[in-house]
């Protein structure tokens, strides 16, 4: 592998580092993936903390879980333009064989917009009722809320989860 050199030419197959025709692919892939994991992990991680916060039923707790959700939700999507993002430089890419018309390419696309939508307009607004309720010392709407966020958490986990396996084993191909 050659080093870096001032003028080197990244958009050509013997780019700056040797055979870019092979070694972008597999960095996009490798930050894909990576992305991948920090979602998929962060759902994960939250959805085990909300049904032991749920299942305690201690209103400090779910107080105190609830007011994190703001920091927590951005940090938990930060991945997702990485993610989207280099598996659409992938496809584009075209020397893997990919292509938008794939039956798996089409299904990822279509799990993480679904995934998106839940979160943008299920999650978003059930957490903006749960720190109002908990605002309110209305502990039972507070609860209420954080209960159905818990669901939509639990359904971006079964969506993210089936996009892993159109991933690895990609029907159609």
């Amino acid at each position: 592998m050659r080093a870096w050199q001032p003028g080197c030419d990244w958009t050509s197959a013997r780019g700056c580092l040797g055979d870019t025709a092979r070694s972008v692919p597999r960095l996009l892939l490798l930050v894909h993936v990576i992305a991948a994991m920090v979602w998929v992990g962060g759902v994960v991680v939250l959805s085990t903390l909300v049904a032991v916060v749920l299942k305690v039923r201690d209103m400090n707790a779910i107080s105190a879980f609830i007011g994190q959700l703001r920091v927590i939700g951005p940090l938990l999507l930060a991945p997702a333009p990485l993610l989207v993002g280099c598996g659409v430089w992938l496809v584009l890419n075209g020397n893997n064989g990919w292509d938008f018309g794939q039956l798996w390419v089409q299904l990822a696309l279509g799990l993480f917009g679904a995934a998106f939508l839940i979160g943008v307009a299920f999650q978003s607004r059930a957490v903006i009722a749960e720190q109002r309720a908990a605002a309110r010392s209305n502990h039972a709407e507070a609860t209420r809320q954080l209960t159905r966020w818990a669901w939509g958490t639990r359904l971006t986990l079964v969506l993210v989860a089936a996009a892993t396996w159109d991933m690895v084993f990609r029907p159609g191909v």
